[in-house]
């Protein structure tokens, strides 16, 4: 019991030393002999309280300062060579909750969608989907899980019957057209389990039933069992259902042989893609089916506009791809303005109100075989952005040398009392590639000092990072602050709490948090959920 308080106390150092060293001015450098004092200290108190890999870390972190001849710390480059040992401290210190958390998670994790008004259901399936590697959105609404299901477009849905007020029926009705033509499970839980309960589900679109108290380990099972089903079907397809142009699949494939082709025989070729100016305006003004109709006009359109040898994809959301064989940048650019004219002369009819639709287009000619396919994607993209900060309704090309201007800032604001995650957020969040972003990154050790900066009020969208639990002001606190401000839509928010409080849960998630995540984390699975987040709002 009394190694346990040593524990403690070297934790409570490790807190206070970073804080030092990295809530301050930036700027100033830190002494080799200070960090290396540090060290010693850590090494000898770690190994005493049989904290072996602590002791063992430092010891090598020293060795290799001792190695050196640096007189002076940049706190960036710091903060890099202390991750290690950091985040070791962190795992140290939160050894029993965190060692369940075994399964990695990847960026391209498939998504599920969990909507349950119960919070202590929805916490307890959340944290088993999420254990199998699996990304999961919750709400407890059915509108803003209708939003969310049209915003992330999830893998699964499970979605419980009986909402309060409210049947799940309901959302399982208002997206079973814009799913009919796409496989997407869609699995109905409920208390209620008779003979008419299921067989209304499975006539309604459910692809399963599953009763309430739910067996974890059963649960588990199907829902895998669907996944798969899904990977399987969305290998066989190459067309989208929606758009009937080729899907994200082909485009790879496709994009491999156009390759090929170039070095076999030098036929260029350019990468294209499209991107629909404002569709989110009217999915909200006339409804995600008149939105689902834009998109198959669009795709249309495209196809009965470029030539035979020319192949177009719908690459995601309201995103497409064309391919266009042995053109160079100019005469894909020129094709591309006349099927924007084109375009943009449509008029689409809903009720009594007639609307047009543009769009932005972005092209790279690729000229050289040996170009990584990610460099073309990207290339076109970062033209993509280019024509959108031009005006929109316009086509841009690319040249390699042009892809690190016109970024796009994202203000991040880290807000967090433990010394130790601010330092770990603001490594993983420093190191992150974007296309079209450029984060501004600030830490703030409660909510007074991050709403006393104003920093809410500088231009531009902000992502925050924020504890839901801190001894001067509460996380939901500073959202109710944040939701007051006139920048408020400007503002996204992922929660950190260290309690599974259902009240609390439910209260951040209706105050407008897009996720939340229970400390403590896996960093691995916080650093791609924050990915996928920033990437929506770039």
């Amino acid at each position: 019991m009394e190694l346990e308080k040593y524990k403690v106390l070297l934790f409570e150092k490790i807190k206070r030393q970073i804080a030092s060293w990295f809530d301050g001015n930036l700027f100033e450098s830190i002494s080799n002999e200070e960090v290396y004092r540090f060290l010693h200290s850590m090494k000898g108190t770690a190994g005493t309280i049989q904290l072996t890999g602590l002791h063992q870390l430092a010891d090598r972190l020293m060795a290799d300062i001792e190695r050196q001849e640096m007189k002076e710390w940049d706190k960036k480059d710091l903060r890099n060579y202390l991750f290690d040992l950091i985040e070791m401290s962190y795992e140290y210190e939160h050894f029993q909750t965190v060692k369940q958390q075994n399964p990695i998670r990847v960026e391209n994790a498939p998504l599920i969608q969990l909507i349950d008004d119960d919070i202590s259901m929805l916490i307890l399936l959340k944290d088993a989907l999420e254990r199998k590697g699996w990304m999961v959105i919750a709400s407890t609404e059915l509108d803003v899980a209708k939003e969310q299901y049209y915003d992330h477009r999830p893998d699964c849905l499970i979605i419980d019957i009986n909402l309060d007020g409210e049947s799940g029926f309901q959302l399982l009705e208002d997206i079973q057209n814009h799913t009919r033509n796409k496989y997407i499970p869609k699995i109905m839980i409920s208390v209620k389990a008779d003979r008419e309960t299921r067989i209304k589900s499975y006539k309604m679109g459910a692809d399963d039933f599953i009763s309430k108290p739910i067996d974890l380990e059963e649960f588990l099972v199907k829902i895998e069992r669907h996944m798969d089903n899904k990977k399987l079907f969305d290998q066989s397809s190459m067309i989208d259902e929606l758009t009937r142009v080729y899907n994200r699949r082909f485009f790879h494939d496709s994009l491999l042989i156009f390759m090929n082709e170039l070095s076999r025989n030098q036929r260029l070729f350019s990468l294209a893609m499209l991107d629909i100016d404002f569709f989110k305006k009217v999915n909200d003004a006339y409804g995600h089916q008149t939105g689902d109709k834009v998109l198959v006009e669009f795709a249309k359109y495209l196809k009965e506009n470029v030539r035979q040898t020319d192949y177009v994809f719908r690459y995601g959301g309201e995103e497409f791809i064309i391919l266009f064989s042995g053109a160079n940048g100019n005469e894909s650019k020129t094709a591309l303005e006349k099927i924007l004219k084109g375009f943009s002369e449509k008029r689409f009819a809903e009720g009594e109100n007639a609307f047009s639709v543009t769009f932005s287009a972005g092209v790279f000619m690729v000229d050289e075989p040996e170009m990584e396919r990610d460099i073309i994607i990207r290339a076109a993209d970062q033209a993509l952005y280019e024509a959108k900060q031009k005006g929109r309704a316009r086509v841009e090309c690319c040249k390699l040398d042009s892809f690190a201007q016109n970024k796009k800032k994202l203000h991040v604001s880290v807000i967090d009392d433990d010394p130790i995650i601010r330092m770990m957020l603001t490594k993983v969040l420093s190191n992150m590639e974007l296309n079209h972003a450029e984060l501004d990154i600030k830490v703030f050790e409660d909510g007074r000092k991050f709403l006393n900066s104003n920093r809410i009020e500088e231009k531009g969208p902000h992502f925050l990072i924020l504890d839901g639990i801190m001894p001067v002001m509460d996380g939901l606190e500073v959202m109710h602050e944040v939701k007051k401000s006139k920048r408020a839509k400007d503002i996204h928010v992922l929660m950190l709490t260290g309690r599974k409080s259902e009240h609390d849960i439910a209260r951040a998630l209706k105050l407008g948090a897009e996720d939340y995540v229970t400390k403590p984390f896996s960093l691995t699975e916080l650093e791609a959920r924050i990915q996928r987040l920033i990437k929506r709002l770039t």
